[in-house]
């Protein structure tokens, strides 16, 4: 991987920051439905960054031009989500269609065959053509044509000549790694914005531990016991074509899912770090409890793509972990996420106990 990549990726930090902030401050069903929406468009485009760079590495001054351009493009459309919806989203559909334009010229500049090029360009056109006009809009209208866009992206493989696209599996699962744990670094960062000047007391510094070690179980959920080794040998033995599909279903659409725990559980983590001590309400506590639950429901559904086990624990951690809503709206924000710990602690604890030894990932 290029360290260009990873200096792309920051602008992905501020993203998932970004949206997740958004989602604070509406934390209502039509907010969500509006940070769901922008972070699959915005996803979207920028795993297809990942694809273009395992194509065509940034070695040249050329290649690491347009990738600075593109990375001021994704810049401005994050610098738009706070008031994407409230009159500001021409802004973020301008910056798109500027990144569909680079993406597109810089993939027939790779040497792909042009009619695949041009096949997924013109998908991509259309999905930016209902930002661009939502944009201009507001209100229902405009989340109706985002929507649509968020739609397409699930028709857009049906259509796309998949298989002329050859993927490097190391790049590719290393890549999406990495996005997974700039993710749990806003986790981080939540807990820091949300104490804000909060005076540091026992309440503050038990949710700030807590908040982080629930944080470090999710890392473990993804990363544990090699998984992400044993995802990339499983990639690089399926042949093309398959790999193609499996790279859209488990790391676009599953890390889609992942990214969202995450920017859930970091929203009710900076609510609770704001109000250490109180109760937290019930849009706050859902969203840390549904953030990791949600994280563990879509993490099982990769692991069991990967033939990865046992997962049972994890899917009844995830029903434990949405029972412990009430404990935040009732008790306080250190005992529900105390709790959502002691959860994590029992379903790897069980895991490990459960697993046989081995020598390497490849004889388990």
């Amino acid at each position: 991987m290029a360290p260009l990549e990873l200096f792309l990726d920051l602008v992905f930090v501020f993203t998932i920051t970004q949206l997740t902030g958004s989602l604070v401050h509406h934390l209502t069903l039509d907010g969500f439905a509006q940070v769901l929406v922008m972070l699959g468009v915005i996803w979207w485009m920028y795993d297809a960054f990942i694809w273009l760079t395992n194509a065509m590495p940034p070695r040249t001054h050329g290649r690491r031009g347009l990738l600075m351009l593109a990375m001021g493009a994704f810049l401005v459309i994050a610098m738009s989500v706070p008031h994407a919806f409230e009159g500001g989203g021409a802004a973020f559909g301008w910056a798109y269609l500027l990144v569909v334009a680079l993406h597109t010229g810089m993939f027939i500049a790779a040497g792909v065959a042009p009619a695949a090029v041009l096949r997924m360009g013109a998908s991509n056109l259309v999905v930016t053509a209902l930002v661009v006009v939502g944009g201009y809009l507001t209100g229902r209208v405009q989340l109706g044509l985002w929507v649509a866009a968020f739609a397409m992206q699930f028709v857009t493989p049906k259509v796309d000549r998949l298989p002329e696209f050859r993927l490097r599996a190391d790049h590719f699962v290393e890549r999406h790694g990495l996005i997974v744990i700039i993710a749990f670094g806003e986790s981080v960062i939540a807990i820091g914005a949300g104490a804000g000047t909060t005076a540091l007391g026992p309440a503050l510094i038990a949710v700030a531990l807590l908040s982080l070690t629930a944080c470090v179980g999710l890392w473990w959920a993804y990363f544990g016991h090699d998984d992400d080794v044993r995802a990339e040998h499983h990639m690089a033995a399926l042949p093309s074509a398959d790999r193609n599909r499996a790279a859209v279903t488990v790391y676009y659409l599953g890390h889609f899912g992942l990214l969202l725990g995450v920017v859930l559980f970091a929203a009710g983590v900076k609510s609770a770090a704001a109000h250490p001590g109180a109760a937290m309400t019930g849009p706050q506590a859902c969203a840390l409890a549904g953030g990791i639950a949600v994280y563990l429901v879509v993490n099982t559904a990769v692991r069991r793509f990967f033939d990865l086990g046992p997962n049972l624990p994890r899917l009844l951690g995830a029903v434990a972990v949405a029972a412990t809503v009430p404990l935040g709206t009732e008790v306080s924000a250190p005992a529900q996420v105390g709790a959502v710990v002691a959860v994590l602690a029992a379903v790897f604890g069980h895991e490990a106990a459960c697993r046989r030894p081995v020598g390497d990932f490849g004889h388990d």
